[in-house]
């Protein structure tokens, strides 16, 4: 006869509201991590893109004006570079969500991800307005 160890995983409890959980590094579950740390801290939820009415383009500072349509690889890199914020977190996914093409408004979704405790990455989506 072979000994067979018992495989079950170990649970701990969560050191802020005491739900089981498997052991990790911050020792808290993902739903008390995201409510303690705020990872878009420091990123502007609102920027400006200089847009001229007669030629179509849009302001690439400090003085060219760029050629782009809506929802435009350039367009999206003109708008992130307007932010300030994303050299401090790893920038995951970026893309465009859709407004009414009347409405002026320019509509990013971006999803980030950086390391909140030793060994623990928190990854959150969140839309910034042009």
């Amino acid at each position: 006869m072979e000994y067979v160890p018992d495989s079950r995983q170990q649970l701990i409890l969560c050191c802020e509201c005491g739900t089981a959980i498997p052991p990790n590094p911050a020792n808290m579950c993902v739903n008390c991590v995201r409510s303690i740390v705020d990872i878009t801290e420091g990123i502007p939820k609102q920027a400006t893109v200089h847009w001229c009415k007669n030629c179509e383009r849009y302001l690439q500072p400090p003085a060219s004006w760029l050629t782009c349509g809506l929802e435009s690889r350039e367009l999206l890199a003109l708008c992130l570079k307007k932010l300030r914020g994303l050299t401090k977190v790893r920038l995951i996914d970026a893309g465009f969500i859709w407004t009414e093409p009347h409405s002026r408004r320019i509509k990013v979704k971006l999803t980030i991800q950086k390391e909140v405790f030793a060994a623990t990455i928190l990854q959150q989506a969140f839309e910034v307005e042009y």
